[in-house]
């Protein structure tokens, strides 16, 4: 028994490890985007909203997308994930007639 697990240790451990690694980061990732931005708190999210109307009025979406692109680019995958729920908001508050 023992000698089957060392030999496949042996023959897949790169492989095994490589996988592993692959799941750090994809769960890595996935806590940066979508679960740690949901920690922040909606009143937060509503100031951001509410300045960023005020500031840029019809242009808000398109800014927020922007600052969003900028994110990703620069690889600042929690503040991307936290514009992308300004975005959202946004669009909320767009649809209910809100804001225009």
């Amino acid at each position: 028994m023992t000698d089957t697990f060392y030999s496949i240790i042996s023959t897949y451990g790169a492989w095994m490890f490589f996988g592993l690694f692959v799941l750090a980061i994809a769960g890595w990732e996935v806590w940066q985007f979508r679960i740690r931005p949901m920690l922040v708190p909606k009143a937060k999210i509503d100031a951001i909203v509410d300045a960023l109307i005020a500031r840029y009025g019809p242009d808000a979406e398109e800014m927020t997308f922007g600052e969003e692109d900028r994110a990703w680019r620069y690889s600042d995958t929690f503040k991307q994930g936290v514009l992308r729920r300004v975005r959202r908001e946004l669009w909320r508050r767009y649809e209910a007639g809100e804001w225009e």
